[in-house]
């Protein structure tokens, strides 16, 4: 049974595929809406959010969100940038094949395919397990730095220097690279930046409270699903 606030949340990102199910022209296929859903639903519970929930407790909210939503704007913006790079590779070397958009199809579809079969691992009992080691994780990272110690900017500037770095490889930024070469850049990367606001502020804000009704299989299960989906309309985009 789906926790109440876990519902909740499968119901807002449900909202963005019944669109994209109905027509192939509508908003949910928009590189904005793309982007946007699948960072959001990538970043809620992982280490940058735990990251951006305890230095939002320690210090001021809004300088934490300036210092995290800053780096992974930063982030975003370098990511769609790399993403770019790929899709510029001459003709005579990819012999007019869309090489780009088939890296992002396969992107999409092994992390889809990964987040549903790891959701559907997670024993009875257990769902929360990993939101959990995220946390933990996060409170180590800040704790061997020192972080805890700093008040003010200097702990703003740490948390955007901790936040980029946790952003390195994460499945978040391979996904905003793999959009940025397929679609429109200016639209991957503000939905992506707005993805990062949403979920960052919902961290500064509450981010406690609202891990500990997380269902990490529904997070699973739905990002998963959004993946597929928008595998498929990439794919249905090349021919």
């Amino acid at each position: 049974m789906l926790k109440p606030a876990a519902a909740v949340f499968a119901g807002l990102v449900l909202i963005f595929l019944a669109p994209a199910t109905a027509h192939a022209t509508s908003i949910a296929d928009s590189s904005f809406v793309q982007a946007s859903s699948l960072i959001f639903v990538s970043e809620i519970g992982d280490k940058t959010f735990f990251i951006a929930t305890l230095l939002a407790a320690r210090a001021s909210r809004l300088l934490t969100f300036a210092g995290c939503a800053g780096a992974l704007a930063f982030m975003t913006v370098i990511s769609v940038a790399i993403g770019q790079i790929f899709h510029a590779v001459p003709e005579s070397i990819t012999r007019g094949l869309p090489i780009d958009d088939y890296v992002a199809v396969l992107s999409f579809v092994y992390f889809g395919i990964k987040s549903i079969v790891d959701a559907l691992a997670i024993e009875d009992g257990k769902d929360g397990e990993g939101i959990a080691e995220e946390r933990e994780e996060a409170e180590s990272t800040l704790a061997e730095k020192g972080t805890d110690r700093k008040t003010g900017w200097p702990l703003v500037v740490e948390a955007c220097t901790l936040t980029v770095v946790a952003e390195i490889g994460d499945r978040s930024q391979l996904a905003t690279i793999a959009l940025g070469a397929a679609a429109n850049p200016f639209g991957v990367a503000g939905g992506a930046i707005v993805g990062h606001c949403v979920a960052t502020g919902i961290a500064v804000l509450g981010g406690s409270f609202i891990s500990k009704y997380l269902s990490e299989r529904v997070i699973g299960i739905t990002g998963g699903v959004l993946f597929l989906v928008f595998a498929v309309t990439t794919a249905l985009g090349i021919f």
